[in-house]
């Protein structure tokens, strides 16, 4: 490494924010990035060159990340973006997005604050299209194999890239008007903007990777023509059934779905077709209900709303503030997360049971009967238990409620129907080596694991990339995340 003791002399250290009072008028991106400058190579110095880099095992794609650190530290910005860009097809996105297991798994971590990583990623990136050496991966020829890919989220992409980089034609069929899936969609702009999406959607055309919108396969498209005209169809449309809550006073008008409130303010801050009744927080006492990343992010979009409160209720125990002892480095350790929206303002709770939604004549939601609740241990092999806390039960406030309790899996009608594709015990795309039970067709992304990461996600589609490549040719030379750490190895 450039400079072995820079774990000793240096602390993390990460861009100011905006206040909160300030960057809640509005959706657009509030880390002052600009404002961190030479800083960003003082945090690069901090990599320690350890013997075994579990950073590497912690990060799903597999970045190589001292490498690139010590390019950054070295002022050698276009390196760190060639070493970055290998492995990550959209760092862009992880740079924001990404809760970084990769810095969970740091071994500085062991003792002191680890490496600011995904601030170093979103720099490297940056710089890269600031300066000019992002560019279409363009492929030097064509193989004559066509690919259709159904669904443009972040697996849908990552496997676009790939196959196209590999000379295989490839278009990629989206049912919104716009491609991203839910990094457009279900991803609030002030975390990722749209801006962002648009600029890597452009480099991607321009490398011959073909976009049909406004396309619904399964519906407005029959998933069996797509079959016939291509030589694979890939199929990455995500997990999209959420989590419903069936308590009395579910119907009530203003309880929603998170991904309906998101969704619908993405689109209101972009000037784009509502294309539904218009949710909107403010005044209202909101009550999100699951204490997950969606639930944050729907705090964030109330207090940008001006919502009158907002409460955030979840049923699991509140998460400790340390990494536990049953979590030890370099696991993900599940602790206490407090986010940006957080910050900005909102009620947490936890051990908490919804019972009811409380409504007025006019069939508005008014209220929510909740209980706190105290967990019991489980027995081996059995699933934990919770009973309800006598004298605690009590209704709060709520004009706007929020189900923020993740997603079952994919839409089982539709082009899976029309494909007839089998499905596993919890209602996702069964696959061996990502491929369906229906010859040249494969799946990937959420729609095949489950509700899960977008740097996950961003996996799927390299990996399936390379499944169906081989598929194609007989064999792949598409990078793989086991070649990204041997060769750091």
């Amino acid at each position: 490494m450039g400079k072995p003791t820079g774990f000793l002399e240096h602390g993390r250290e990460l861009p100011k924010k905006l206040d909160p009072s300030v960057r809640i008028q509005n959706n657009r991106e509030f880390v002052l990035d600009k404002e961190f400058g030479e800083k960003i190579n003082v945090q690069a110095s901090r990599c320690m060159d350890c013997g075994v880099p579990f950073c590497h095992n912690g990060c799903p794609i597999g970045n190589i990340i001292p490498e690139f650190n010590d390019a950054v530290y070295r002022d050698s910005w276009e390196e760190a973006w060639n070493i970055l860009s290998s492995t990550n097809n959209f760092p862009e996105f992880t740079g924001r997005v990404c809760p970084s297991p990769c810095e969970s798994a740091c071994v500085l971590g062991v003792n002191q604050d680890p490496i600011t990583i995904c601030n170093i990623e979103k720099n490297i990136v940056e710089t890269a299209y600031r300066e000019g050496y992002a560019k279409p991966k363009t492929p030097r020829a064509r193989t004559g194999f066509t690919v259709a890919i159904i669904g443009s989220g972040p697996a849908g992409l990552a496997a676009a890239e790939q196959l196209n980089s590999a000379g295989h034609t490839v278009t990629v069929y989206e049912r919104d008007e716009k491609v991203g899936g839910l990094l457009r969609f279900g991803i609030p702009d002030f975390k990722l903007g749209m801006d962002i999406i648009d600029r890597k959607i452009n480099l991607m055309e321009q490398a011959g990777i073909k976009f049909v919108v406004n396309a619904h396969v399964g519906v407005e498209i029959n998933a069996q023509q797509l079959r016939q005209e291509y030589d694979v169809v890939l199929l990455t449309g995500g997990s999209t059934v959420p989590r419903n809550l069936p308590i009395p006073g579910r119907e009530l008008k203003g309880v929603h779905f998170a991904l309906e409130f998101l969704t619908q303010n993405n689109r209101r801050a972009n000037d784009m077709d509502l294309k539904t009744e218009e949710i909107h927080a403010k005044g209202k006492h909101v009550v999100v209900i699951g204490g997950g990343d969606t639930g944050s992010d729907c705090v964030g979009t109330s207090n940008r709303h001006g919502a009158e409160s907002i409460t955030q209720v979840e049923i699991m125990p509140m998460p400790p503030e340390k990494r536990p002892a049953n979590m030890p480095w370099p696991q993900y350790p599940m602790i206490l997360k407090t986010t940006t929206s957080h910050e900005e303002g909102c009620e947490r709770y936890w051990n908490i049971l919804t019972k009811e939604f409380i409504g007025n004549d006019n069939g508005e939601v008014t209220g929510l009967r909740i209980a706190d609740i105290q967990w019991k241990e489980a027995a081996p092999g059995e699933r934990p238990t919770f009973e309800e806390v006598e004298g605690t039960e009590r209704v709060i406030p709520c004009d706007m409620a929020f189900l923020a309790m993740g997603f079952l899996h994919p839409e089982p009608d539709g082009v899976l129907a029309q494909l007839d594709i089998k499905l596993d015990g919890r209602g996702n795309v069964a696959t061996t080596d990502f491929q369906t039970n229906q010859k040249g067709i494969f799946a990937a992304g959420d729609m095949r694991t489950g509700q899960s990461l977008v740097v996950r996600c961003i996996n799927e589609g390299r990996e399936s990339a390379r499944a169906v490549d081989a598929y194609l040719t007989g064999t792949t030379n598409l990078e793989a995340k086991a070649d990204s750490l041997m060769l750091s190895a």
